[in-house]
């Protein structure tokens, strides 16, 4: 089991965390966000919170998923930061939603230089990268600058309208994007025999489809990963799990994993997680990765 934290990424920094919130600095913009996970108590005062951010999420007392932003003056409600990892430079657009997330995560640091590192090292012209469940794109983003043919699949249209936005700012160009159930989409590309030398998943705990199709991780996950067994190639290929279900431990995408590629030991596996100033590890999910 590995822990894995983002190393390099300076428009980003977990600033403090506790009392189920966490106090993060996006570019020159720190913002206050609810975290289920900070059960402990902050080491900086609640007027050092409130000195220092920019703006805040409080939770709907009705419905512990939305909320609303207060924002102070001179916060936008969009601005753009970017991130650099060797010859990889990539810009993407954050946006305070009714959902508290902004459009990045980054704990995923560490997975965007394993997809950049592992398209280089293999100098294929020919690589291609499917990116499940994708978001606004980091990921493919990371594909893309390295080489790589990208399809982009999510099942949400104004989202994919943001990754597009990312992938313009960053001046790239050329990535596919499907807005489509993904477990739809893996079906029908195993039917059709079609291949891939990386993917990518980031499967919600809980998720619709383009058409209202029903996700649901514990449901699904399983068929998800022995589909991908058939789309990803034997050699100079990888993949990458992520989840984000609490409760879920890293031994059951190993597991999962192991059912379908027979990897035995061979794989990454362990957890995401971000270090504040005072040595807080804020745990944010699950990792499984591996390269053959």
């Amino acid at each position: 089991m590995q822990l894995l934290t983002p190393t390099h990424f300076s428009e980003y920094e977990l600033i403090d965390s506790g009392g189920f919130e966490k106090l993060e600095r996006f570019g020159q913009y720190v913002l206050i966000r609810p975290e289920p996970q900070a059960i402990w108590n902050r080491s900086m005062s609640e007027a050092e919170w409130e000195k220092m951010s920019s703006a805040a999420f409080k939770l709907d007392k009705n419905d512990t998923e939305k909320g609303r932003w207060i924002l102070k003056k001179g916060m936008p409600e969009q601005w753009k930061i970017n991130y650099a990892y060797r010859q990889m430079h990539f810009t993407v657009r954050l946006g305070l939603t009714s959902f508290r997330h902004i459009g990045v995560f980054p704990e995923q640091a560490p997975n965007w230089d394993f997809i950049y590192d592992k398209i280089t090292a293999g100098n294929d012209s020919s690589s291609k990268v499917l990116n499940l469940f994708a978001y606004t794109g980091a990921a493919s983003l990371a594909a893309r600058a390295a080489g790589a043919a990208v399809v982009h699949v999510d099942s949400v249209k104004p989202v994919i309208t943001w990754a597009r936005e990312n992938m313009e700012s960053s001046q790239l160009t050329d990535i596919r994007w499907v807005v489509e159930d993904a477990l739809k989409f893996v079906q029908r590309e195993v039917r059709r025999g079609n291949t891939y030398s990386g993917i990518i998943l980031d499967p919600p705990a809980y998720g619709r489809g383009a058409d209202g199709e029903k996700w649901i991780l514990d449901d699904n996950l399983n068929e998800m990963i022995q589909l991908c067994s058939k789309l990803l190639l034997p050699e100079k290929s990888f993949l990458i799990l992520n989840m984000y279900s609490i409760g879920f431990s890293a031994l059951v995408g190993n597991n999962l994993v192991n059912s379908y590629f027979n990897r035995g030991d061979a794989n990454e596996f362990g957890e995401l997680y971000l270090a504040d100033r005072f040595g807080k590890k804020l745990p944010l999910g699950t990792f499984l990765r591996f390269s053959r």
